[in-house]
Order: C-alpha cells, then sequence, then structure tokens
C-alpha cells in the first residue's frame, strides 16, 4: 500500500500468517516467497495506519501545510521478508511503484511503524539503529528492546515483556497458582519471556514452573505430539503460553486430537485478543476460560466508516491490488475471475467486487476490540507529534549544531529522533502517550476472559488490568464474578504441586525437584518455625497461643499471705511506736537513748514497706527501688541497733570509776552522727549500683519454654553483693559487741536482748543468700521478701517484745527504782 506525500512513513503489517521461501541453492535465480492463510486482523492493522494518516492530513491544527504518505509492507510473519522489506523501505531502492500514472519510484521513509515480533524488530531496529532511523512498534514485547546501546532508535507502545512477566505473576498469587507449564517460541519473544519468569519466580518465590517446552516453527506433529503428552501427565492444571498466534494455532490442534481438557490457559498478548481463529466451536471446549493479558483497548472515532471504504483495485496489477482481492475473496468467500480451476464445478461463486461489507459478518469491521490497531494509531500519531514539534522550530534557537533547526527541505531521520523522544500527547480516547528513557509506554494491560455462551458462541470480555503503581509496583485489579471458568466447578482450577502442609508439620523438599514439591513431616524440634517470644505452640503444634505468664502477684495466695505479713508488721510497728510515744517519760523507755528506738521502729516500718516493691510485675522503678530502698531501711535499721549496743557498752564504763569520760565521747549528737554516716555509705553504694549498671525487668524463658518470667535482673552482682555484704558487716558487728556486753548487771541487760535479734538476723540472712540463689523465677522474689519479714519480725520481737510487756502488763516495775535494783535482787 502506498499514498504520496511530503513526508513518507513506512509500515510492516502481517497481512498473511505463513510464508513458504524457496530454497536458496545460489545456483539459479531465487523465486520470490509466497505467502498465504490470509490475516484478517494483519490488514486491518495495516488499514489503520492508512486511516491515521489520512486523519492527520485533514487535521489542519497539526502538520499544517504538509501532506503525509506512507508505503506499508506485508511481513507475511516471516523475518526474512519483514527484514528485506525493511531496508527496501529505510533505502528506497525497491523498483518504482506505478499507481494510476500520477507516483513514480518510491522516496525513502522517514521512520516505520513496526514491527510485530521481537525477533524482527531486534533485527531490523540493529540495523535502522546504526542510522537513527525512528522505529515504533505496536506489538514487540522483548524486554531486551529496552536495550539504548544496541536499539537507540526503537520506540514501542506495547509495554515490554517484562511488566507482562510480573502481571503474570500477580494473577497466579492472586488465584493461588503455583504449580505452572510454560509455553513458549523459539525465538526472542519466547525465550527472553521464559528467562524473565524463571528469575521473578524464583526472586518472588511465587511459585514453581513443573515444564518449559519451545514450540516448534513449523507444523512438526511428532514434536507437538511429544508436548501435550508432556502436558498432559502434568500435575500443573495452569499452562502459561508465551507463544504467537501461528503456533497456538499448530498446537491446539494437537490437543483437541488428543482431548486434554481441564486445563487453564494463561495467554501472552501475543495471542489472548487476537486469536479469533481460535474461538471456534470445535476448539473452545479446551480454551473456554481462558484468561489473558491483552493490550490496553482503545477507540478509534471514524475507522469503521474507513474501512468500509475498502474495494478490491481490479486494473492495477500491484501488490496493493493483489492484497485487496485476497481479502475480498476471504471475507466473501467467492474467487475473481477467471477462477482456480474445479472452483465453479465445486458450487463456488465468483466475486464481483460489488459486495457489500456491511452484509457480512466479519472481524475486519469490528472496532469494538481495537488493541494493535490502538496502538498503531498511537505509533503514527507519536511520529506526527514529533515531525510537528520538529517543523515549528524558531530559527537560531534549534537543539542541533548551531542551534539549527530540521527543515522539510533538509529533514533527515535522526532529528525527527530527537522530538521522539520528548513527544507528549494524547489520544482522543484519554490515553497519554510518551515515552521513557527507555523508549517504552507507561505500562498497563487489560486482563482478558474467553467466555464461551450457551448458544456456542463465544466472547473475549475485559474482567480487569494491571498497571503500575505509583510506588513502581504491580497493581492488579480483578472483578472475578465475570471470570468465566471453563470446570464443571465454576471455580478457579488448584494447581499446586504440594498442597500447604497442615499445621502441626513442616516441610521436606523432594529431591531432585522445584522448591513447590515437598512432603509434609510431623514436627519435631528444630524443624517447625518458631512462634514469636511472648508466644508458645499449643499441643498440637498447629497453633501459636500466648504464654503463660509468671510473676509474685498480689491476687495469687502466696503474695496476699505476704502482703498480708507486711502490713501486719507496718501496723504492729505503728502500734508500738504509739506505745513508746505515750509512755516516753517512762524509765524503760528513756533508757538507753529513747531516740534511737523511735529512729529503729521508723527504720524497721520502712523495712516492712520496702517488701511490697518485690511483689507485682516487675516494672522499671520497682526494679531500681526495691533492692535500693530494701538497703538502706535495712542499713538505717541494723545501724541504730549498732549504736544502741554501743551505747550500753558506754555507759557501763561510766558507771565505773574513772569511766565518766566515755559517755562525753559517745554522746547524743556523736549517736545521730553514726546512724547518719553508716546509712550514706549504703546511700552512696545504691547510687553507684543504679548509675552504672541498673536493675532492669526482664522476660525470662529459660525455666520452661512455655511460660515467661517476668523479673528483676540485678544488672551488677558486684553491686548486689556490696549491699549485702555491708548489711553483713553491721550485723556481724552488733552482733559481737552484743555478745561481749551479754554478761553486764540486769540493769544494763539490753544487750542480751540485741544479742538474740541479732542471731536470729544474721541466721536468716546466712540461709537466705543460697535458698535465694537457687530459687527459680517469682519464688526468688519470695524468698526475699521472706527473709525480710522473718528478720524484720525477728528484731521487732527480740527488741520491743518485753518492752511493751513491762509497759502493758507490768507496769509497776516500769520504774527506776525497780529498774535500778534487780540486779541485787537477782
Amino acid at each position: 500500500m502506498h499514498k504520496s506525500g511530503d513526508v513518507i512513513l513506512g509500515g510492516l503489517f502481517p497481512v498473511h500468517f505463513f510464508s513458504s521461501v524457496p530454497d536458496l541453492s545460489f545456483t539459479s535465480q531465487p523465486q520470490q516467497p509466497s505467502c498465504h492463510g490470509f490475516y484478517v486482523q494483519g490488514f486491518r492493522q495495516a488499514q489503520t495506519m492508512a486511516f491515521a494518516v489520512d486523519e492527520i492530513n485533514n487535521n489542519s491544527n497539526l502538520l499544517p501545510n504538509v501532506t503525509v504518505g506512507y508505503t506499508l509492507y506485508d511481513n507475511c510473519a516471516e523475518l526474512r521478508i519483514g527484514f528485506r522489506g525493511a531496508l527496501s523501505l529505510a533505502s528506497g531502492q525497491e523498483e518504482q511503484i506505478i499507481l494510476h500514472n500520477t507516483c513514480v519510484g518510491k522516496p525513502p521513509v522517514l521512520a516505520i511503524v513496526g514491527e510485530t515480533s521481537s525477533t524482527r524488530s531486534i533485527a531490523i531496529s540493529s540495523v535502522l539503529g546504526l542510522y537513527r532511523v525512528p522505529m515504533v512498534s505496536y506489538f514487540a514485547t522483548c524486554s531486551c528492546l529496552t536495550d539504548r546501546q544496541k536499539y537507540p532508535s526503537f520506540f514501542r507502545t506495547i509495554p515490554s515483556d517484562a511488566f507482562q512477566v510480573r502481571a503474570m505473576i500477580q494473577i497466579l498469587k492472586h488465584f493461588g497458582w503455583t504449580w505452572a507449564g510454560l509455553l513458549i517460541t523459539d525465538d526472542d519473544y519466547g525465550l527472553h519471556a521464559a528467562r524473565s519468569l524463571q528469575s521473578e519466580l524464583s526472586l518472588s518465590g511465587e511459585g514453581c514452573l513443573a515444564y518449559v517446552e519451545v514450540l516448534p516453527w513449523d507444523k512438526d506433529t511428532d514434536e507437538l505430539r511429544r508436548i501435550v503428552d508432556v502436558m498432559k501427565k502434568s500435575t500443573a492444571r495452569v499452562v502459561i503460553a508465551f507463544v504467537h498466534l501461528s503456533h497456538m494455532i499448530n498446537l491446539i490442534e494437537e490437543v483437541a486430537k488428543q482431548n486434554v481438557t481441564g486445563l487453564q490457559w494463561l495467554a501472552s498478548e501475543g495471542w489472548t485478543a487476537t486469536g479469533a481463529v481460535l474461538q471456534t466451536p470445535e476448539l473452545m471446549p479446551y480454551l473456554g476460560g481462558t484468561l489473558g493479558i491483552a493490550i490496553r483497548r482503545g477507540e478509534i472515532p471514524g475507522l469503521r466508516e474507513f474501512l468500509l471504504k475498502t474495494r478490491p483495485d481490479l486494473h492495477h496489477n500491484n501488490n496493493y491490488g493483489n492484497s485487496m482481492v485476497r481479502f475480498w475473496e476471504f471475507t466473501f468467500q467467492c474467487r475473481f475471475s477467471p477462477a482456480p480451476p474445479g472452483w465453479m464445478e465445486g458450487g463456488g461463486a465468483l466475486c464481483t467486487g460489488q459486495e457489500d461489507l456491511e452484509n457480512v459478518n466479519t472481524k475486519f469491521l469490528d472496532v469494538s476490540n481495537l488493541r494493535p490497531e490502538y496502538n498503531v494509531y498511537k505509533a503514527v500519531y507519536a511520529l506526527a507529534y514529533a515531525l510537528d514539534d520538529m517543523l515549528q522550530c524558531k530559527p537560531r534557537r534549534g537543539p542541533f549544531s548551531g542551534h539549527s533547526c530540521g527543515t522539510l527541505q533538509s529533514l533527515e531521520p535522526w532529528q525527527l529522533l530527537y522530538y521522539l523522544e520528548r513527544v507528549n500527547f494524547s489520544t482522543p480516547f484519554g490515553d497519554q502517550v510518551s515515552f521513557d528513557e527507555n523508549g517504552d509506554v507507561v505500562p498497563i494491560y487489560d486482563v482478558m476472559n474467553w467466555l464461551w455462551l450457551p448458544d456456542g458462541s463465544t466472547k473475549v470480555q475485559n474482567v480487569g488490568e494491571v498497571k503500575r503503581s505509583t510506588f513502581k509496583d504491580e497493581e492488579i485489579i480483578l472483578d472475578e464474578d465475570k471470570i468465566f471458568w471453563n470446570f464443571q466447578s465454576k471455580k478457579p482450577v488448584r494447581s499446586v504441586c504440594s498442597e500447604s502442609c497442615p499445621p502441626g508439620t513442616h516441610m521436606v523438599r523432594k529431591k531432585g525437584e522445584p522448591k513447590c514439591c515437598f512432603d509434609c513431616i510431623p514436627c519435631s524440634e528444630g524443624k517447625c518455625t518458631s512462634c514469636p517470644e511472648d508466644f508458645w505452640s499449643n499441643p498440637q503444634s498447629d497453633q501459636c497461643v500466648p504464654k503463660k505468664t509468671e510473676f509474685l502477684s498480689y491476687l495469687e495466695p502466696l503474695g496476699i499471705c505476704l502482703t498480708a505479713a507486711s502490713l501486719l508488721g507496718t501496723f504492729i510497728c505503728t502500734v508500738i511506736l504509739g506505745i513508746f510515744i505515750y509512755h516516753r517519760r517512762t524509765p524503760i523507755v528513756r533508757a538507753n537513748n529513747s531516740e534511737l528506738s523511735f529512729q529503729l521502729l521508723l527504720s524497721l516500718k520502712l523495712c516492712f514497706l520496702c517488701s511490697l516493691l518485690f511483689i507485682g510485675r516487675p516494672r522499671m522503678w520497682t526494679c531500681q527501688l526495691r533492692h535500693a530502698a530494701f538497703g538502706i531501711s535495712f542499713v538505717l535499721c541494723v545501724s541504730c541497733i549498732l549504736v544502741k549496743t554501743i551505747v550500753v557498752l558506754a555507759v557501763f564504763k561510766a558507771s565505773k570509776p574513772g569511766g565518766g569520760t566515755s559517755l562525753k565521747w559517745f554522746g547524743v549528737t556523736q549517736q545521730r552522727g553514726t546512724v547518719l554516716c553508716l546509712t550514706s555509705i549504703q546511700a552512696a553504694i545504691c547510687t553507684t549500683w543504679l548509675v552504672s549498671s541498673s536493675p532492669t525487668p526482664y522476660k525470662n524463658t529459660q525455666y520452661q519454654n512455655d511460660k515467661i518470667v517476668y523479673e528483676c535482673t540485678v544488672g551488677s552482682t558486684v553491686g548486689f553483693a556490696v549491699l549485702l555484704g555491708y548489711i553483713g558487716i553491721l550485723a556481724v558487728l552488733s552482733f559481737l559487741i552484743a555478745f561481749l556486753a551479754r554478761n553486764l548487771p540486769d540493769s544494763f541487760n539490753e544487750a542480751k536482748l540485741i544479742t538474740f535479734s541479732m542471731l536470729i538476723f544474721c541466721a536468716v540472712w546466712v540461709a537466705f543468700v543460697p535458698v535465694y540463689i537457687s530459687s527459680p523465677g517469682n519464688y526468688a522474689d519470695a524468698v526475699e521478701v521472706f527473709a525480710i519479714l522473718a528478720s524484720s519480725f525477728g528484731l521487732l520481737i527480740t527488741l520491743f517484745g518485753p518492752k511493751c510487756y513491762i509497759i502493758l502488763m507490768r507496769p509497776e516495775i516500769n520504774t527506776k527504782k525497780a529498774l535500778m535494783g534487780r540486779g541485787n535482787k537477782n
């Protein structure tokens, strides 16, 4: 097809399916290849380019005063034919074309719209790229064509296979299909798709391929039979087909011959929306329900009216006329005169050329599902807008050398290439067209479903779309209610190599098979998936349940008893303090410094209260405060006892001749200072410990795996040991001094009480250390609380029990005379 103009655009379209290329023996002049198997959609794509050029020429706002022409070739789906056509278009060296005596010769084209095949596009663009001749494909999807180093002048209005593969994986993931077979063609389109699909599946871990089979180029019956046998024996019920329509025709005929049903086909854009020849009553039992990736559908207003004007040219012997004649004969199933031998005898009709296209059911006029045609339309307009931008260049403001502009008289393809890289426009359908740095358009695909209607007719319906989201990921939208499933269940087929392991078992991969094939073995230690830190497996090993938590709680019996004991001790201290304050002027209270007795009662009250910090769920503040409060309270208590013991000795020495100075050097001020100094040392120890290595809450799972024991780590074992050691040193010192003073006269026999109290105190804490170390979990806290309470009650009872007895039960001996004379009576 040819149309003259100021600027000529080339086009390559598959008007025929098959070709017969003669043997090149180099011993005789080769014959021209012959093409057969008329392809209506391919012819409509060529007509779409002719329509787009006419529409551009009639548009006064686009390329005004410039007429665009075209030269279109049939590539017959054959590399050698397409490649020769492309070189002829680019060089203009083919034989002259004569149309109505108005056009003689054929100039080189400025750019080429095509090819359909990735292989042919690679071959052609690798040559055209050397001369920077733009080539805009509407159907070549191989991701390899994004390499701008190899194909600097290649563009396309269809997304690359890199996106199509990811779109396919999204569909597999959506329906849970992890086990699929792959069929490809033996060309760049199929081989690159296979590599990309295998790589993406491996990286994503979304599935595995049961088999990968390469379809033969010709109709090799034995090879096709072998491939169908593989499909039939495989457990994969999903078949992905990255093939061309011509290959699919040969394959599905063998599938029908062997009656292989129950397969879910997943089609590439190569045959999803253009496979009308497959949608027959004989083949739909096998292909019904096919899901496929399809080129974005578009609308081209006025195209149908343009197609209706198509008429065969019977007066001129040229390729265009031959194509039109074949189209007419194919559409109306007739033959122009002279008819082939036997045609008339067999009941065939003669064509007149006056038949009405409106009265025949033909896909040629169906413009409701324009997909490759829409890409052709966008490709032609992309070239037109690039040319328009170039011609609007202002002199001395151009992008080329010396700020020059391209002109119509000296137009070069590389100049058009510059503007094509920057083109940006919108189609009447509302789609924006622009190319990225690799020559690709913004990717978007429709998801199609082959519907087999009850009356035997077929319909290809849109059930969703896959597009690139804002975050560069693939986003799939499916209307599952519209999808037709060609199975008795009317539901998606299940296609997995091995079913997911039930709870309580784990996967063991089958040797020599893909990772999707595995056996399920009952769980054993180290083989199951670990539960999160705060969870544990249930007895059936099929679910993670929260672990039991354990700590010394106020709500459990042990915690309640210890709390009650702590509060009881605090209450008793308060009562005794009240008794002593009420009877503060009596001799038994005033003896041995009543102020120390009051301090001792207050410190014991703090000892009882600090035990409450060990009960309840450990928090950061309780962990830090519990040992500090315990240490300081007990040092304050033991310091008071130590000072009282020293006072007993001092009073006894003062009563002897010449010993009056002993009390002078250990008066009330010194007693207070000693208590304060000894307590300050413990406060410094606690502060250093908290600052350097503070105790913290800790979830301990070492005791039992299914239980979390909340406890406080001491932080620094050395700090804790120093704290206890300091208390022990004071206690032992008090015990030794009191023991030495035990045989003093009865008037001063409080030393005996101190000795006995310190004996109980030391016994409790000596027993505490080994028991505390060996006690697990919350029992360690209980042991420490028990030690605090036991030692506190021991001190309280031994030191203040006898005095309270005298104050309350024997007030007659609570006199100075009685106390001073008791030793003589005894």
